[in-house]
């Protein structure tokens, strides 16, 4: 039987946000190790629980290495990094012979300093690097990426296949792990020989990157065309991690034929300058939440999103940003709910407070002043939780979650969630745990830039983005170790 090593360090790092990386956020997340890996992750809509599957599927063994993982935040410390690709390094060898390694990466990690020599810029090609030395060049090397990577020459040096997620929201993360196991069955039985190639995109990619939406829908058909040809094994679009300030920050295309490097990179591109081409249609204008409620009012579409992709904790922000709530309030909304407002001092206070009480708090703002000032509220509390639930919406179905001791208050008809942990809503499981039903409000404010869509979206009267303040404001942010003019920083 076939041996396959699983395994992976996974973390989108924002090089802007005040929010650190530790130990404890890996631990927060998931850490996992040997047996644990797959008792975890087995069926679940993750990556790994896709490897799974097609362990299953193909035969093979699955040998479970370290599998880290923590929430977008700050660079991690080199001590930490370290440690983890050391721990990961040291099982992979301790493995022996292998047939095959299926990885689950991000493709926006850095670690350390960047700006002293020990910072690691491109922690993925560091890792991938490490793993080719231990299995050599005969053994197959495969990892699924988020599609908000920054791909770099060195992954894509080092791996023999890259495959990307093609949904966002990123419903697709075991479809396209189970894609990896297809492909790693065809390098055993059918002599595959895959042969990558890399076009970086001299742009960002803005976030009008909705998948089943135009224009990126038919993005996501012309890749599949791509996909199509005869030789192309797979074919990924990287819209890029904007938030990280690192020489191959940008958005690109990586293709992977059967032997054929010359044509892998025509292919790329091809889809490359297709992409390139349309620039200006993957960025669109986000009014403030005042300004979203007099169209939403206007339009009588009900419930109403109002989603606040700056303070997206899913990107790195604290998620304590108030300028959404305090629209609301000064709006005078009912049936109207916050989701969710990071902050541990409110939460505890509630605790303390019980269920049912009434009290004042000052709610959010305090991660930094650009997040906007706290907002100061009384409220009932109406649930408390120690934040445990289960996901039960396409993205991340069947796993369990913690965003530690959380609340739900209300005032005057605004509910908002507060939780010690940060998390971007991807269903409503975690407000339903809170007693709070999102279906009967009418205006839902959610932390997110789009994996909200995932579980409210078909139920949703209408959408809108909206941008507050926040450490992550677009315009204000100092790139500084860039390696190529970006369209729309540079014209």
């Amino acid at each position: 039987m076939k041996r396959v090593i699983v395994g992976g360090i996974s973390h989108e790092t924002s090089t802007f946000t005040p929010v650190a990386t530790t130990l404890q956020s890996f631990h927060e997340r998931f850490l996992l190790r040997g047996n644990e890996i797959l008792e975890v992750l087995r069926v679940t809509n993750t990556p790994i629980g896709g490897y799974i599957d097609g362990a299953a599927k193909h035969g093979f063994e699955l040998i479970p290495t370290l599998f880290a993982e923590a929430h977008t935040s700050g660079p991690t410390p080199r001590p930490v990094f370290d440690s983890l690709v050391n721990e990961l390094l040291e099982r992979i060898e301790a493995a022996g012979a292998v047939d095959g390694v299926l990885l689950e990466l991000h493709g926006s990690m850095c670690a350390g300093d960047l700006d002293s020599p020990d910072g690691v810029p491109d922690a993925e090609g560091m890792i991938l690097e490490g793993i080719r030395r231990i299995v050599g060049p005969d053994v197959p090397i495969l990892a699924e990426l988020d599609i908000h990577s920054n791909v770099t020459p060195k992954m894509v040096g080092m791996a023999d296949v890259l495959l990307g997620r093609e949904s966002y929201p990123e419903i697709d993360m075991a479809e396209r792990a189970r894609d990896c196991t297809d492909v790693l069955a065809r390098i055993w039985n059918e002599g595959l020989r895959p042969t990558m190639a890399l076009h970086q995109i001299p742009m960002v990619w803005g976030m009008n990157q909705v998948t089943a939406h135009s224009p990126m829908r038919e993005a996501i058909s012309e890749l599949h065309r791509i996909e199509a040809q005869p030789n192309v094994v797979c074919a990924s679009i990287a819209t890029c991690y904007f938030l990280a300030d690192v020489p191959d920050m940008g958005a690109s295309v990586y293709v992977v034929t059967d032997n054929d490097r010359q044509e892998a990179q025509r292919y790329a591109d091809e889809l490359g300058k297709w992409c390139y081409e349309r620039r200006a249609e993957w960025h669109f204008h986000m009014p403030t939440t005042r300004e979203a409620l007099e169209l939403a009012q206007s339009a009588g579409r009900y419930p109403v999103i109002f989603a606040d992709m700056r303070d997206n904790t899913g990107g790195g922000s604290p998620g304590d940003s108030t300028g959404m709530l305090q629209a609301f309030v000064e709006a005078g909304l009912r049936d109207a709910c916050v989701l969710n407002i990071t902050d541990p001092e409110s939460v505890k206070q509630c605790h303390a407070a019980g269920e049912g009480a009434t009290l004042t708090l000052d709610v959010g703002g305090k991660s930094s002043p650009l997040q906007g000032e706290p907002i100061r509220m009384t409220t009932r509390v109406v649930g408390l939780s120690n934040g445990k639930f289960h996901y039960d919406g396409p993205m991340f179905a069947g796993l369990e979650s913690d965003l530690g001791p959380s609340a739900h208050i209300e005032q005057d008809g605004i509910h908002v969630l507060l939780t010690t942990l940060r998390e971007q809503p991807f269903c409503t499981a975690f407000a339903r745990s809170l007693k709070l039903n999102t279906r009967q409000m009418r205006y839902i404010g959610v932390k997110s830039s789009a994996h909200f869509r995932a579980g409210f979206e078909s139920w949703a009267g209408s959408i809108h983005v909206v941008s507050e303040p926040s450490v992550h404001d677009l315009g204000n942010l100092p790139y500084m170790r860039l390696n190529r003019r970006l369209y729309p920083f540079h014209s």
